[in-house]
């Protein structure tokens, strides 16, 4: 920011700074440093104040050695509706607290790098007292944003936050849930050439504590290409029957008139190929320190090969429309080759994972679910 920027800022916020740049002084404000004789008070509206003594409460004087704090607190104390109501009809809640909360999260990649990523939060606790009307969503606010400013987003880092937010509830509260929403950065080289590009690869952390037990679930979403192996079959049938009604009368054929043939009839007929995800969660063992993001990321995008490009010239998009070709699937299939990648990791005491094929046949989706260890997944924000 320009110097005259800076001074645009500070005329606008009403403020004029001094030679010492960490000393702001608001204008229309009293100079306390001048005699009360000499000092003008600011030419501040106020309201008519004639006959408005039923509004103004009538205050006991303090006495002169009264300390300052104390007569704050004598004169305005703040009601604590949470605490000191009841509620009108009892009942247990099962999770109450904040969803959707703005905050930064310290991410640690493979390679030990820390990344600082915007991220979307959520903090509660369940609410098992039925004397009490509330809970402190300001106690779960502040402990979550302590959390994550300290330190990177860990296991044991999710285990300690979670404690910290059922003790600040310690007599309602029997159970506490977090989650942590961000998308993570990932350089995609090209298939052929040497270009790279960037991926953003939503993640969602979801953490619980409940009867003594300590949850941890990892969901990413991967996006990859799908090709319908029906409609790959149906087009080398066409090609097939075009190329015999082409060449029926022929006894013999040279390899430059079919090379000839192919390149004006090769696309006479082509199958159908949408955009496909995966959103996939797993359920960590309880000797993992960090969170395999990464690692988790590339079992999938291996198993099924066809992740989508970021950089892409010609040669990289031949290369992918031979690796689309080479991996016709349906989503029974890619269901199938996913179970057997995630089965084959160590780390991971359970998955649930969520295949949407979004047919470009159909004006709807081809879904496949399958499950080992966990009943559900992760839910993602958009849906």
């Amino acid at each position: 920011m320009s110097n005259r920027e800076c001074q645009k800022v500070a005329a606008v916020s009403g403020y004029r700074r001094q030679r010492n740049p960490v000393e702001y002084i608001p204008e229309n404000t009293m100079d306390l440093t001048k005699s009360p004789d000499t000092v003008q008070t600011p030419n501040i509206p106020h309201r008519n104040m004639q006959n408005s003594e039923s509004t103004v409460p009538n205050l006991e004087p303090l006495a002169e050695n009264t300390p300052p704090a104390d007569r704050t607190s004598a004169r305005r104390i703040l009601p604590d509706v949470a605490t000191e109501a009841s509620p009108e009809i009892g009942g247990k809640i099962d999770r109450v607290g904040m969803a959707n909360i703005e905050v930064m999260a310290r991410i640690q990649t493979c390679d030990n790098q820390v990344l600082t990523l915007p991220a979307f939060a959520d903090a509660q606790v369940d609410l098992v007292d039925e004397s009490k009307k509330g809970i402190h969503m300001s106690r779960l606010f502040l402990q979550l944003q302590k959390s994550l400013d300290r330190e990177s987003i860990s296991p044991g880092m999710l285990k300690e936050l979670l404690t910290e937010l059922l003790k600040s509830h310690d007599s309602i509260s029997r159970s506490a849930h977090v989650a942590i929403e961000f998308r993570l950065p990932m350089q995609q080289m090209a298939l052929k050439s040497e270009l790279s590009g960037w991926r953003h690869y939503p993640v969602r952390i979801e953490a619980s504590f409940a009867d003594g037990q300590f949850d941890l679930r990892l969901g990413v979403r991967v996006t990859y290409s799908s090709t319908c192996p029906c409609s790959a079959s149906l087009s080398r049938q066409l090609l097939a029957e075009k190329f015999e009604s082409d060449f029926d009368s022929h006894r013999w054929l040279s390899i430059s008139s079919v090379l000839s043939w192919l390149g004006e009839n090769g696309s006479l007929a082509t199958p159908h190929s949408q955009r496909s995800h995966v959103d996939a969660t797993v359920r960590l063992t309880a000797d993992q320190s960090q969170l395999p993001i990464e690692l988790i990321i590339s079992e999938i995008e291996t198993s099924l090969n066809t992740p989508v490009q970021a950089a892409v010239k010609r040669p990289d998009e031949q290369q992918f429309a031979q690796l689309n070709g080479s991996n016709l699937m349906f989503c029974e299939d890619a269901a199938r080759r996913l179970q057997f990648a995630m089965d084959d990791l160590s780390l991971v005491s359970g998955f649930h994972l969520e295949i949407n094929h979004l047919e470009s046949l159909h004006p709807h989706d081809a879904v496949a679910r399958v499950s080992k260890g966990i009943d559900r997944g992760v839910r993602f924000r958009d849906g």
